[in-house]
């Protein structure tokens, strides 16, 4: 196969090639009288010619006048940036049967006038996209019989009448990186000799040019660090107001509800205001009827609703929300319902109850006591179907399923998610025509469960030994979990459309998570991760293409 076969040494394609040296060279000897140019002793020199054999470098004492030069088992294994520069006329140059393994990104700078490069049976393994560049006249280009395993993105571009090119007898490794080769090949007036693949192993002797672009799977993504907030936090909520985007995160190290607003210039995170707050466990921002509200829960001194005045540009207090009924918070969750705007607090005591409170006129009002006792640890309202349902986790019992009753206008116990015993957190997510829950647990397997009509059904359970957070999220049509543990890594994991479950992708150092947020924020895709021991960080979803 032609794309395998083994290096040959210097033969009659080597004779034929300095032949056509030697004719370039008869042309312009012609004109002239013939005079004894200088020679290094590895050369044989004619006013117009070089055959170089054995030289340690590439020899500096030729006549300027030279435009054709052969090399041939050179003693060197670099070709240096400027290496040809002082023979600025050259128009063939011939580096065959050599060491060389290394080509600088300025080797043939100043060669505007060569036409013919010959780089064959030498050990270069990989060049650079600019090897080529300032290379106006090259019309024959050979790199045959090389290691070269790839080959940089648009190398040829600054050839622009390239006529004849030979990649014939390397090792081209026919993944994402030479995508863009037989895109070039498709559509390129250049002549190319047939080129194989020598791996991986399902396209090995396969012509390259007869690859289907199908087959290549170039487009992945990364979650990269973008921003360091230099706190602690426990929970974070994004939000819009008046056009502008906001984030509350609840820092009880600091006794705050700090708001952070985006800036569209920076492209960052900055401070805006703060809500005292001694003990806050989540502050949850709600926008009614054009009115910014900020319902602060807090463990210990109560719990309190704030509004933003916009003519004092400050947060008043607005009310108390009842410290008998609610004792110890620990999430917050907001929706609305028919049209009318409620919140839940989920209460973690023994004597308290979780809650349910609604938006009448001008404040909030208790509106509905869940069950007590049940140390509830996290809410999450799920709108579909037409039937609004808020599911309840608790760490003492399984999660709670709430459905509402417009005749009531309350919610109505409908069942237990008997798989899981207790949860630390519970998320949904739609994938196609499915409705699925998350759950987290700190002893145990968090688990993945997919509703089936009249009960959930579990399809995966993922290792999550002190997992207090976990977080499903949509990125440009690619679904993500974030896993958090309180003894290892963040785990990130992706949905497989195929199999109908979560692979692992990423690992993300996080300390503590007590809560993951998705922040489109622009163009930029954020996952924030508040963390209960360290910083809290962000992360931007970066779109990779491997074939670049």
């Amino acid at each position: 196969m032609a794309g395998l076969r083994a290096r040959r040494g210097p033969g009659p394609r080597l004779l034929a090639l300095s032949a056509l040296g030697f004719c370039l060279m008869l042309q312009v000897s012609a004109k002239r009288p013939p005079k004894t140019p200088p020679c290094p002793p590895s050369c044989s020199c004619t006013r117009d010619t070089a055959f170089c054999v054995d030289s340690k470098a590439v020899p500096r004492n030729l006549p300027s006048e030279v435009i054709s030069l052969t090399l041939v088992n050179a003693a060197f294994s670099e070709i240096q940036d400027g290496a040809f520069s002082h023979l600025p006329l050259l128009q063939f140059l011939l580096l065959n049967s050599n060491k060389f393994t290394l080509i600088g990104d300025n080797a043939f700078t100043g060669l505007s006038h060569l036409q013919y490069l010959f780089i064959e049976n030498n050990d270069i393994w990989a060049l650079s996209k600019f090897t080529f560049r300032g290379l106006k006249s090259l019309t024959h280009l050979s790199l045959a019989n090389n290691n070269l395993q790839t080959l940089p993105r648009d190398i040829f571009r600054p050839l622009d009448i390239l006529n004849d090119l030979d990649l014939r007898g390397n090792s081209l490794n026919c993944d994402c990186k030479v995508k863009w080769l037989v895109e070039w090949l498709a559509h390129t007036n250049t002549t190319v000799a047939p080129i194989y693949c020598a791996s991986p192993p399902r396209f090995q002797e396969h012509k390259v040019q007869d690859l289907p672009l199908r087959e290549f799977d170039c487009i992945t993504t990364d979650f990269v660090l973008y921003q360091t907030l230099s706190f602690p936090a426990v929970s974070a909520e994004p939000f819009l107001y008046s056009s502008d985007l906001y984030l509350a995160l609840a820092q009880p190290g600091v006794s705050a509800c700090t708001i952070l607003k985006w800036d569209y210039v920076e492209r960052q995170l900055r401070d805006y205001d703060r809500i005292p707050a001694p003990s806050a466990v989540h502050c949850k921002p709600m926008v009614v009827d054009s009115q910014l509200y900020v319902v602060v829960a807090q463990l210990f001194g109560g719990s309190y609703i704030y509004h933003w005045d916009p003519n004092t540009t400050r947060f008043t207090k607005l009310q108390d929300i009842d410290p008998q009924r609610v004792r110890k918070p620990n999430d917050l969750e907001a929706f609305r319902i028919d049209g009318d705007w409620y919140f839940a607090v989920a209460d973690s005591s023994k004597a308290g109850a979780t809650s349910l409170y609604r938006w009448h006129q001008n404040g909030f009002y208790s509106h509905q006591a869940l069950h007590p006792w049940h140390r509830d640890t996290d809410l999450e309202f799920v709108d579909g179907e037409g039937k609004p349902r808020l599911i309840v986790s608790s760490s003492s019992q399984a999660p709670v399923i709430y459905q509402w009753s417009r005749t009531q206008k309350q919610f109505v116990a409908q069942g237990e998610v008997t798989q899981v015993p207790d949860a630390q957190a519970v998320k949904h997510f739609r994938a196609g025509r499915d409705s699925y829950l998350c759950l987290s647990r700190y002893i145990g397997d968090s688990k993945i469960l997919r509703w089936e009509g009249t009960r959930f059904s579990e399809v995966q359970a993922l290792p999550s030994r002190g997992s207090l957070a976990l977080q499903p999220f949509l990125v440009g049509g690619r679904r993500y979990l974030a896993l958090g543990s309180d003894f290892s890594f963040t785990q990130i994991y992706q949905w497989d459309e195929g199999r109908q479950k979560f692979v692992r992708f990423q690992e993300l150092a996080v300390q503590a998570p007590r809560a993951f947020c998705y922040m489109p924020a622009g163009d930029a895709q954020l996952l924030l991760a508040p963390s209960f021991k360290g910083q809290t960080l962000v992360y931007r979803h970066v779109v990779v293409d491997l074939s670049a």
